[in-house]
């Protein structure tokens, strides 16, 4: 599942980006020779339209290209001149350039726009009882506080607050919060994570802040097919009673047991029918941000009335699900060029960069979650692609679209060695922000 995801999610961004520079490029008369996804050897080749453009699947699939015709690559013949590419005019090639990242922000739109019609279910921002001196406890957060605004936006569910708070914690003077507390009183509160970026499990987790989650027993409403705990033979409606000796409580306790035994034997005894049963469950090693955790794919029994306390659904008509995809999308655009600007000062923790594993196991989970998932999970790596090609690194098109404003304002081209210079700089930065990257992925599916 993995890999088919990240085939889906690298295949569909990188054709989506191309294509809006192959289709911006058509407009103003470009002549464009090569539309490829991939790079290196082509494994299908075909020649399509007036212009017999080859359009391309090749082997290395970590990115794409658009070649056009130009009188730098080649040599051009007199009646196609007026249609290469460094004959037009530099609006004309800032709009080419700028063309793939503002796709990757409109497929983006488009995504998270589906997601809001269809109806998101998330859990209600209610926080759980933060740890006695935790940075939560200090800013004066309570168990069943139910977190209404941050910064002044407002928000529904964790998943928005938790984003908010992140966008805005970080910041030198933290996050100004407006909650209910469990008396339903309305009250401000300010929420300082600078000093936790980096921690294992983030910052939230670290402040102490994460969402309520009270007490219901351990038993089983779901297991996922071929799951371990399929596999092992738990059954929906089995109560967890005990796991290597060890009493069982709650629904919590066995989450946590389990995840801190990845790929570890687990002697649990279950209550079925009236009867106990002994069972060994392997949970299988999943990496997460703050290291490996286990799982064995069970899902918990959550009483109805607490399941509707618990959870909301954000649903939007067209035109509001538009407008909700058009925020969304800003939204993380900002927080990931704060996050990257955070990272280049040394702000931020360099392990938040992350690389083709860490994107095919989300890929992968997110695609097995569902549709409203997978979507929020594309949305968010093509606004990451977006973002990143408009840092002006040059290879980039960021890199591109400074070249051009610059001949903008002093009314000619930065000469070729000057480019070249900047072009052997943009694949150096490139090539160490990708070994990062790779490095970090590594070492999270080392677990260490």
């Amino acid at each position: 599942m993995s890999i088919l995801g990240l085939a889906v999610t690298l295949g569909l961004l990188i054709t989506v980006h191309e294509l809006g520079h192959f289709w911006v490029a058509r407009r103003v008369g470009v002549k464009v020779l090569r539309f490829s996804v991939g790079f290196g050897k082509p494994i299908w080749l075909r020649r399509l339209g007036a212009d017999r453009t080859e359009f391309v699947v090749a082997a290395l699939p970590l990115g794409g290209y658009v070649r056009m015709l130009d009188e730098r690559e080649g040599e051009v013949p007199e009646a196609e001149r007026e249609r290469a590419f460094n004959r037009q005019s530099v609006g004309a090639r800032i709009a080419v350039v700028v063309a793939g990242p503002a796709a990757n922000f409109l497929f983006a739109i488009v995504a998270y726009a589906i997601m809001f019609g269809i109806g998101v279910s998330g859990l209600r921002p209610l926080v759980d009882d933060p740890a006695v001196g935790s940075v939560a406890a200090e800013a004066g957060f309570r168990g069943g506080d139910e977190i209404l605004a941050v910064a002044g936006d407002g928000v529904r569910t964790w998943s928005e607050a938790a984003l908010a708070l992140l966008n805005h914690g970080l910041d030198e003077g933290g996050a100004q919060v407006l909650v209910r507390d469990g008396q339903g009183r309305e009250q401000e509160r300010r929420l300082r994570l600078q000093s936790l970026d980096g921690a294992a499990g983030g910052p939230l987790e670290a402040a102490g802040l994460r969402p309520w989650s009270p007490a219901i027993p351990a038993v089983i409403d779901r297991l996922r097919d071929g799951g371990p705990g399929a596999r092992a033979g738990l059954r929906p409606g089995d109560r967890v009673l005990s796991a290597d000796g060890q009493a069982i409580p709650d629904w919590r306790t066995w989450a946590d047991y389990v995840r801190a035994r990845p790929e570890v034997a687990i002697r649990a005894v279950v209550l079925r029918e009236g009867h106990e049963l002994p069972l060994t469950v392997v949970p299988d090693r999943q990496q997460a941000e703050d290291g490996a955790i286990g799982l064995i794919g069970a899902y918990a029994r959550v009483p109805e009335d607490l399941q509707r306390d618990l959870t909301v659904t954000v649903r939007h008509g067209p035109v509001g699900a538009l407008v909700a995809g058009v925020e969304r999308t800003w939204s993380m655009s900002v927080f990931t060029l704060r996050m990257l600007g955070r990272m280049l000062v040394g702000q931020a923790s360099l392990q938040n960069l992350s690389g083709p594993i860490t994107i095919a196991q989300f890929a992968g989970q997110t695609a097995s979650a569902g549709l409203t998932s997978f979507l929020a999970f594309l949305a968010l790596i093509s606004i990451s692609l977006g973002v990143l090609n408009l840092l002006p690194v040059p290879v980039l098109d960021g890199g591109h679209l400074l070249y051009y404003l610059i001949e903008a304002v002093r009314g000619s081209p930065l000469s070729e060695a000057v480019q070249a210079a900047g072009q052997r700089i943009g694949l150096a930065i490139l090539l160490m922000l990708m070994g990062l990257a790779f490095f970090n992925d590594i070492s999270r599916l080392l677990g260490s």
